[in-house]
């Protein structure tokens, strides 16, 4: 069934769909932390882990990486750290600021939340086709590989080599 758009003499807009798109996947994602015994972290809140390197990063390049505002992430941070995904370390590098890093629960439930997003994804590719999915993925990346290029300053965020949520 075709998917309407709020306004049904145009054609639905591409973010419009991406939305609807980032909701049924943070519903399964949900689903699934849930079932594995992660009732404290909404998929909102994984959506910092992925962006959390071996060697700790601190809030403010979280923000950048994740392309949200310091404040923002500091909540996320802050709640996620309560909850015993996140530790805060002295910064090496800067005696001012912290860095963070996941603890073992955060590794948990990156695992989770990872793999959650491989079915999800293999659950789009037997809706549609492998090959279709494929070629999504392939058209995203190269534009949004224009865009980053186009705007310097901006962190792509993890990739499929790291860690993808």
């Amino acid at each position: 069934m075709p998917v309407k758009s709020p306004d049904p003499r145009r054609r639905p807009r591409i973010t419009f769909l991406m939305r609807r798109l980032q909701q049924h996947y943070a519903r399964d994602i949900d689903t699934a932390l849930r079932e594995s015994g992660f009732s404290d972290i909404r998929a909102g809140q994984a959506q910092v882990i992925p962006f959390v390197p071996p060697e700790g990063r601190s809030v403010g390049e979280l923000a950048v990486a994740a392309g949200v505002t310091k404040q923002t992430m500091a909540q996320s941070v802050d709640q996620l750290v309560r909850a015993g995904y996140l530790e805060r370390q002295p910064n090496p590098r800067d005696a001012r600021s912290q860095l963070l890093f996941l603890t073992d629960r955060g590794r948990a439930v990156r695992a989770v939340a990872a793999g959650a997003g491989d079915s999800v994804e293999q659950h789009w590719a037997e809706l549609t086709s492998p090959a279709q999915l494929d070629a999504h993925r392939r058209f995203l990346e190269k534009l949004l590989g224009q865009l980053d290029a186009t705007e310097p300053g901006t962190d792509p965020g993890p990739t499929r080599k790291g860690v993808r949520g």
